[in-house]
């Protein structure tokens, strides 16, 4: 018998995915998925799958860390999760949409791990314009973070499942700390690719319109920021307040404030805050 467990069951409630599994779980009856590789530890898999694209890699690459170790938010915030606790993947698509539509690819992403983090766990949560999936009671449970390179876009989420109370920020919280139990990694990333794939497939054969392809009447259904008054931090640390009345078809904010109407694209603001 090894002195030590195996990686794989060195902490049973955080057990490795199984990559070979799950790759062949996903391609079988993916039309946009080709590959998924999971890694022990990477720097980052958004910077990973940037890389391949500028290097010709083709749509459809999945990549998954177990680990990582300079992990991006957006604004070039940092993302950290201790290894095996939560889902840290990125994937690499070419959407043949015009260019401000791809706005939209991070606000399907969030609406694809809304609805499949509830399908398999129950855990009902919204989405935060432009790159958060939140709990009921506000806490953070994902970040989203889309970055393009010659007309290729990779989108990373890292999603907060089996991290403990203690590991987390005090504004997060995990899949786990909600159910009050372990979650298995692995059926809440099949179910959150495929919805993906379904998702992106509908939005880009229409030619990224997010009201022909169905994707804006979703977003406003599982949005917790349309609708409400906001307190918006732009980059320059001013503060614009007003009531988010939509998303564009750009997936920009609409925002109606004591000035007039405004529209802000995810690179415009800091920080949104409900007020």
């Amino acid at each position: 018998m090894p002195a030590t467990p195996s990686s794989r069951w060195s902490d049973l409630e955080r057990p490795a995915l199984d990559g070979p599994a799950l790759a062949a779980a996903l391609t079988r009856d993916s039309d946009l998925w080709r590959s998924v590789e999971v890694v022990d530890s990477i720097g980052s898999t958004n910077a990973e799958l940037l890389a391949r694209a500028a290097d010709g890699a083709p749509e459809g690459a999945v990549l998954v860390a177990e680990h990582q170790e300079a992990g991006r938010g957006r604004l070039e915030r940092s993302w950290t999760s201790p290894p095996r606790a939560g889902i840290t993947v990125s994937f690499l698509v070419r959407p043949d949409v015009p260019a401000a539509r791809r706005g939209w690819l991070p606000l399907l992403t969030g609406v694809a791990l809304a609805e499949s983090v509830g399908e398999v766990t129950g855990v009902r949560a919204s989405v935060k314009w432009p790159n958060d999936l939140l709990a009921l009671d506000g806490r953070k449970l994902a970040g989203i973070l889309a970055e393009a390179v010659d007309g290729a876009v990779v989108v990373g989420t890292g999603l907060n499942v089996n991290t403990s109370a203690g590991e987390l920020p005090g504004t997060g919280t995990s899949l786990s700390v909600v159910t009050g139990a372990p979650v298995d990694r692995g059926p809440v990333l099949l179910a959150f690719l495929r919805a993906v794939g379904r998702r992106y497939r509908r939005w880009a054969d229409a030619l990224g319109d997010p009201v022909a392809s169905g994707l804006a009447e979703d977003y406003l259904a599982w949005s917790s920021t349309v609708g409400t008054t906001v307190s918006v931090t732009l980059p320059d640390g001013s503060v614009l307040d007003g009531v988010a009345q939509a998303v564009d078809w750009d997936g920009r904010l609409v925002v109606a404030t004591n000035g007039g109407t405004v529209e802000l694209a995810s690179g415009d603001v800091r920080h949104v805050r409900r007020v």
